[in-house]
């Protein structure tokens, strides 16, 4: 999705060249993995056929940019089709139980799936456009990457005083699975009813008893850049903390919140965004 979004300055995919990405083809042969494994957990029996098909034809794209604008296409389309956006969960049930609602939900899960990735694939494709200048995206580890950044942004999970944070590798296995089809089987956590991927590793930043050591070799390693630090005031470390490790390496420290907000799924009304901006 970077790569067709950010390094993507002309290629384009649109519903009217793409009719057969969502459809059996006679000369392909079909795995049917999806729907033998998830049976019930996140999408009917017919939506299961239906990404199975697409995700499987859409590998079959040579351009890359275009095939990354149909994932994008892809994972939007099954994101919006789940409660909560998430795949934390085997919820199914909240869709399909005929019970009376009083939210808006219904009508985008009703929406059939072929509607949503046309919706999608015209909203990626009339993203891309040319701004003259060459940009790339990269999907790696934030301490492998080069250093001559102009600013750098930093937009890690939110821990709580707990140590708890959102697991973004659980909340959305599935589109992960999703683009690593051939494999995905083997990367499957079978001791869970949701079937999410098996973690390697905790995240470092999921680590109450690491992570300030991490923000510290972060701030060190990009401190001839701007560092701009998006986290929150009840955080782990604190805003105050992350000062106290920024002014370790930059000379000027801005901080700025906003209102209270609530989180999807949280009983915490009282969290403030917080931006810390040195320089």
């Amino acid at each position: 999705m970077g790569k067709a979004l950010i390094e993507n300055s002309g290629q384009t995919l649109w519903p009217r060249d793409c009719s057969k990405l969502t459809t059996r083809q006679p000369e392909r042969t079909y795995d049917d993995f999806i729907q033998r494994t998830f049976r019930d957990i996140y999408f009917t029996t017919h939506e299961d056929e239906w990404i199975d098909v697409t995700v499987q034809n859409i590998r079959s794209i040579e351009n890359d940019y275009q095939r990354g604008l149909a994932f994008y296409a892809l994972f939007q389309s099954c994101i919006v089709k789940r409660p909560y956006n998430l795949f934390h969960r085997a919820n199914l049930y909240m869709r399909t139980s005929n019970v009376e609602r009083n939210f808006g939900n219904k009508t985008t899960w009703d929406k059939p799936f072929p509607q949503h990735f046309e919706q999608f694939l015209s909203e990626a494709s009339g993203a891309v456009f040319d701004s003259g200048i060459s940009c790339r995206a990269e999907n790696r580890d934030v301490f492998d990457l080069d250093t001559d950044y102009d600013l750098v942004y930093i937009d890690p999970p939110y821990m709580n005083a707990n140590g708890l944070g959102p697991d973004y590798f659980d909340f959305y296995h599935f589109l992960e699975g999703l683009a690593d089809y051939d494999h995905w089987e083997n990367r499957l956590d079978q001791r869970k009813k949701h079937l999410p991927l098996k973690a390697d590793t905790k995240s470092v930043w999921l680590d109450k008893k690491r992570v300030r050591q991490a923000f510290d070799d972060l701030f060190a390693k990009y401190r001839k850049s701007i560092l701009v630090v998006s986290y929150r005031n009840d955080g782990v470390p604190t805003p105050e903390e992350l000062q106290t490790l920024l002014k370790r390496h930059k000379r000027e420290i801005r901080s700025f919140s906003n209102k209270p907000y609530k989180y999807v799924l949280s009983s915490n009304s009282t969290s403030h965004e917080a931006l810390l901006v040195a320089i």
